[in-house]
């Protein structure tokens, strides 16, 4: 399956489960507990994934970081989001530099 096509995908299934009980989906349970609750799995994700960076190999990077993005993608939805306006946001900033970027969204 295309990466791209996965995140369509997944992000389709993160919007249905919104609809879903709490107490039968663990994505539904995230939306119930509120933005708090997203952010303190992908808090915990973050974590995992540095720790995995420095002393796991690859195949538990890998899982982190599949970890991760899941939840950040469960955020995304919560706020209305589509993966598309962050795949949108990085083709933005090919060809700049990342110094200009990021003095660029300080104005």
């Amino acid at each position: 399956m295309n990466p791209g096509a996965v995140l369509i995908e997944l992000a389709d299934i993160l919007e249905a489960r919104k609809s879903a009980d709490p107490k039968s989906s663990y994505v539904a349970s995230l939306y119930a507990g509120g933005i708090d609750a997203i952010v303190a799995k992908i808090e915990e994700e973050a974590q995992e994934t540095v720790a995995a960076a420095r002393s796991e190999g690859d195949k538990e990077l890998t899982h982190e970081i599949a970890d991760l993005w899941f939840h950040c993608m469960v955020m995304l939805a919560q706020r209305g989001l589509r993966p598309e306006a962050v795949l949108d946001e990085l083709a933005r900033r090919f060809g700049v530099s990342g110094h200009t970027e990021k003095a660029a969204r300080s104005d």
